[in-house]
């Protein structure tokens, strides 16, 4: 078993953005600039913008961190979009979800400027994905690509589960796997909850992507032997002889899993670190973008 380090990989990409940042500078051009829109005081929220900002500052990047209270409407917060839309000095941004319940999330994503959103979660940028056109790949997935890229796993020809749906992982992730590139060239079966005989699917797949939001869902028993296990999941489970209080569960059952694995990501500094490092590599792509138009 090898593990798929993210925060090693991430570091290497930071380096990487740092060195294209100060290429921007010396040619006498503006750092890229990243905001993110926090509402409310979510806990893990505003632990994951927190380290976003760490990142900007690592890399070079200008950052904002703009934070609205949870009892924010949904106009309140599509106003100050607008102005984010509309504001030349920031490249890209993000609202971070999820959001208070009084806002509709896919009013949100409709509202946020194609070419600002380095989240990828917006109707032009899905559709480019799945045209395979230029465009913001939603950073989870793409993370999950260089990942898999930066330890030449093989995927051509392999048989990969997605195991989960949602628009922001489980459903890009396909259309990124089954691509005509490498990594990718898969052949790609979607599972959920109401997927029929689900282990068996599950026991196919010579690479298992699980972003399914039920903690240790993946049981040794779902795993060929010799697949790769990817671990989207992230929760955080009460743990009183940690000193926060709280650990960090995956959707896989990790300890008694990664023996039968080639490959496999651990619940922290696996697929989160990758995540961020693509927000960067995004908000880059945007700033180089705006500076060349």
């Amino acid at each position: 078993m090898q593990l798929l380090d993210g925060t090693a990989c991430s570091q290497q990409i930071r380096k990487e953005i740092a060195t294209e940042v100060e290429a921007l500078i010396t040619q006498g051009k503006r750092a890229p600039h990243l905001a993110a829109v926090l509402v409310g005081d979510d806990g893990a929220s505003q632990n994951y913008v927190g380290m976003k900002v760490r990142d900007c500052e690592e890399v070079g990047f200008g950052s904002t961190t703009i934070r609205l209270d949870a009892n924010t409407t949904e106009d309140e917060l599509l106003a100050k979009i607008a102005e984010l839309n509309a504001y030349d000095g920031i490249d890209g941004f993000i609202v971070q979800l999820p959001l208070p319940p009084q806002i509709d999330e896919n009013k949100v994503i409709l509202a946020i400027d194609p070419s600002k959103d380095v989240d990828g979660f917006c109707p032009e940028n899905v559709g480019n994905l799945s045209l395979g056109l230029p465009t913001f790949i939603s950073a989870t997935p793409n993370g999950i690509m260089e990942l898999l890229r930066r330890y030449k796993v093989e995927t051509e020809g392999k048989h990969c589960v997605v195991l989960g749906r949602s628009n922001i992982v489980g459903t890009p992730m396909a259309v990124l796997m089954s691509r005509n590139t490498n990594p990718g060239n898969a052949t790609v079966t979607i599972a959920h909850s109401r997927t029929k005989n689900l282990k068996e699917v599950c026991l196919s797949a010579d690479i298992l992507i699980v972003a399914i939001g039920k903690t240790e869902f993946v049981t040794a028993d779902m795993v060929k032997p010799g697949a790769v296990v990817i671990d989207v999941g992230q929760t955080r489970v009460p743990d009183s002889s940690r000193k926060s209080g709280f650990r960090n569960v995956g959707d896989v059952d990790f300890e008694n899993v990664k023996d039968k694995c080639s490959y496999i990501t651990y619940v922290t500094g696996g697929v989160g670190p990758m995540t961020r490092a693509s927000l960067l590599q995004n908000t880059l792509k945007a700033c180089q973008r705006r500076s060349n138009s």
